[in-house]
């Protein structure tokens, strides 16, 4: 019996009403922390570094990095971050 793959798994479960709802309330939040993370890279910065500059902690930094993390980080520390790793944060909504 063959293993099941995550893009299979990932396939069944979202068939599920109740987890894809779950999972598309989690998309944006995802999107927001893997786009935080590439700028950090592409600038050659470390967490150590871009917590220096918004004089806060490392752990601050990782947490703020992480998919686990459960509360949403306010306006002013996603432009802090935005601003130590040499971009503007830019807020907009899109019609559905």
């Amino acid at each position: 019996m063959a293993r099941t793959s995550f893009k299979q798994f990932k396939e069944k479960a979202l068939a599920d009403p109740k987890v894809k709802v779950e999972y598309d309330l989690l998309a944006d939040k995802y999107k927001i922390i893997d786009m935080l993370i590439a700028m950090r890279k592409e600038s050659g910065l470390t967490q150590e570094d871009i917590a220096q500059m918004m004089h806060t902690k490392k752990s601050n930094i990782s947490r703020l990095e992480s998919h686990n993390y459960k509360s949403s980080p306010k306006i002013s520390t996603l432009s802090e971050y935005a601003t130590a790793t040499g971009h503007k944060l830019e807020i907009g909504f899109v019609r559905q």
